[in-house]
């Protein structure tokens, strides 16, 4: 029996052709890799402190190392575990607030200079900067003083680093050009009020601004360190955007890019290059999640120093610190990555070449999967996930496949599918609405007709699966009510309802559960829904600055707890997005982050997630499942929740690999 999908799919197979010929084209006169896979998308960015998304996670997990790094758990490999890194171990102090982290001897960067603990000073406070503008910036605010740092919170006797504005390139963050540090004696702010004007031909207000003088007793620096008993020069600094008949009221002010905290009161501490010691503000049981989670990697200062964002990652330029370093990239084709002979772990990296290939259609994927182009796609289309598996039950029938590994894997995932809702945006701004929204989406008809991967209604946003945790309940599908909150909220039968837009990224599945949504909101609200379809790149910086109706979203758990879902939802959290803000809500977070009670804790995340059930700043769709079609001869590839799968630790059966290919006429 040939076991193709030419009987089953025979729709799919006119593309095979034109997308063999065009890999050809791509590929020019690169050899072939020894693992080829699909990462969804073209990475916005190969920046530890700017990507966001699991295709750029995969490739930073393979060019860089944190302290830590996720890897299967020896006693059960489908479980995923922090295990050492670039720090061989680490110490708990008794009260679980202080980590001491011990740096591995003879660990190089590909420049070869050494890694050590200042490398993770530069890189997190460069994380942590205002300017950097990382997303997820907040995850390290369990960190004493993090958060004043980030936030450029700055009172009267604080210590401070002023910035001033004579960067060698005025846009270019690092290098910061000089730095003055000293104690601030006084803050005066100034506001200008604001005049009538008129916007939209509506009469109104600009928003009062204040800017802020800040007088500063300045310390010298000795070997590079303030010297905070020295005799200080008192300055007055401002901010660069200050109006400048403010300034004129201040002789002698100076300009300056950011007054911050002195990163010297970050609970970021190198005593030597082998140590690194990390105070938090309060006891964090899933901290080591965080140190091996990739916007924490580490870069390498000389380099970013030398080239500056965005040239330094560049292929021909950047120095990394993992298994593998970028070769070449060419841009909506391929990132090749090969291996890194000065990895302190070289020796057990199996794959010496690895193509990852940027591929947004579904259907292409599959294409170039079932033709022997990839040994790993990360998504199949949903409408064939039936016909995949009646093919791998087959296989299983065949002597020559008893025992194989099936190419179809899917497994239940820490993950939910959902869509996040504008709540600054008349009449998105109202909660009936918003409900009424959420209420006319039969999810079920999504996971079922749609998704088909064994994907589960989302009523929701925290998925089932995470141990001593179970979120409320809330309603589901229920037209009816749906329609009764629209006419409360103003809109009987949608009359007055403008129309709805929904913004979702390229993939073929994006776009099928947008059209069922759309037509589910017209039938049951009677309100018209259009849909806006972008690329990747243009998708995250739009949704960043709440460009949108509706916009498709999803999340992945950073580390096996609710936190890391509910804590996105803060009033101005980096991936609120929503502009949504509840106080009670933010309280609940905030004290579920210090209440050391294991039951105090959960009910505390119970509480905050009812409030978001009920305001319905976003309407959860499904809970999702890991899909990925993997060949047999991959071995090493366990589906876990996070769907974390390390590329150094993949291995190729070869002689299998030539067998499956003889058997299946894929030669």
């Amino acid at each position: 029996m040939k076991l193709t999908l030419r009987g089953l799919f025979p729709y799919l197979f006119p593309l095979i052709f034109v997308v063999a010929l065009l890999l050809a084209l791509q590929m020019g006169s690169l050899p072939p890799a020894d693992f080829t896979f699909s990462n969804g998308t073209e990475p916005q960015s190969v920046d530890p402190a700017k990507a966001t998304g699991a295709p750029e996670g995969r490739i930073l997990d393979a060019i860089f190392e944190g302290l830590y790094r996720k890897l299967p758990d020896p006693e059960d490999p489908y479980k995923m575990k922090p295990m050492p890194g670039m720090a061989i171990s680490h110490d708990l102090s008794d009260d679980k607030r202080i980590y001491t982290f011990h740096m591995r001897p003879g660990a190089k960067w590909t420049n070869g200079e050494p890694v050590t603990a200042y490398d993770w000073t530069f890189s997190w406070m460069r994380f942590l900067h205002p300017e950097s503008a990382s997303q997820y910036a907040y995850q390290l605010w369990y960190i004493k003083n993090a958060k004043r740092y980030t936030t450029m919170e700055v009172n009267v006797g604080d210590k401070v680093e002023v910035e001033l504005t004579d960067r060698p390139n005025s846009a270019q963050l690092f290098p910061r050009g000089t730095i003055v540090s000293g104690i601030v004696t006084k803050i005066d702010e100034k506001t200008i009020e604001p005049e009538e004007k008129k916007k939209d031909g509506e009469e109104g207000k600009e928003e009062k601004k204040t800017y802020k003088f800040y007088h500063v007793d300045c310390v010298p620096d000795v070997a590079g360190e303030p010297d905070w008993n020295a005799g200080a020069t008192k300055r007055v600094f401002y901010l660069k955007k200050t109006p400048d008949k403010l300034v004129a009221e201040y002789a002698n002010s100076e300009s300056a890019h950011n007054v911050l905290l002195h990163f010297s009161e970050v609970g970021i501490k190198a005593p030597d290059e082998m140590t690194l010691v990390v105070e938090l503000d309060y006891p964090t049981p899933y901290f080591l999640d965080l140190a091996a989670f990739y916007p924490m990697h580490a870069v390498n200062r000389t380099c970013i120093e030398k080239y500056g964002y965005p040239n330094w990652t560049k292929p021909e330029n950047i120095v990394t610190s993992g298994p593998y370093k970028i070769q070449t990239r060419r841009i909506r084709d391929r990132i090749r990555l090969v291996k890194n002979p000065d990895y302190y772990n070289a020796d057990t990296v199996k794959l010496d070449v690895i193509d990852v290939l940027a591929i947004q259609s579904d259907t292409t994927q599959l294409n170039m999967f079932m033709s022997g182009q990839l040994d790993w796609a990360t998504t199949v289309p949903s409408t064939v996930i039936p016909e995949l598996e009646e093919l791998d039950d087959k296989k299983q029938e065949e002597p020559r496949y008893k025992g194989l590994r099936k190419d179809l894997l899917l497994k239940p995932m820490l993950a939910t599918y959902f869509y996040r809702v504008n709540t600054q945006r008349p009449p998105l701004d109202n909660p009936k609405v918003r409900q009424a929204l959420d209420l006319a989406i039969n999810k079920q008809e999504i996971v079922d007709h749609v998704t088909r991967a064994g994907q589960v209604p989302a009523n929701s946003l925290v998925p089932p699966g995470l141990p001593d945790y179970t979120g409320p309940e809330a309603p589901g599908y229920d037209p009816e009510r749906a329609r009764q909150l629209l006419a409360e909220a103003g809109f009987p039968d949608g009359k007055g309802m403008r129309k709805i837009q929904i913004l979702y990224n390229t993939l073929e599945s994006h776009r099928a559960i947008a059209e069922v949504i759309q037509q589910q909101w017209k039938s049951n609200l009677h309100i018209d829904v259009e849909l806006r379809n972008v690329e990747w790149g243009v998708y995250l910086t739009t949704m960043r600055e709440m460009d949108y109706d509706v916009v498709r979203a999803g999340w992945i758990g950073d580390y096996p707890d609710p936190n890391t879902f509910l804590d996105m939802f803060v009033t101005d959290g980096e991936n609120n997005q929503t502009g949504w803000s509840n106080k009670e809500y933010d309280e609940l977070i905030h004290s579920a982050i210090q209440e050391p009670d294991v039951d105090k804790r959960r009910q505390m995340l119970y509480d905050a997630e009812k409030i978001l059930n009920e305001e319905r700043p976003i309407l959860p769709i499904y809970y999702n499942v890991s899909l990925n079609m993997v060949r047999p001869y991959v071995k090493n590839f366990y589906p876990n929740l996070q769907d974390l799968h390390p590329l150094q630790i993949l291995e190729i059966d070869k002689e299998l690999r030539e067998k499956i290919r003889e058997w299946e006429d894929l030669k």
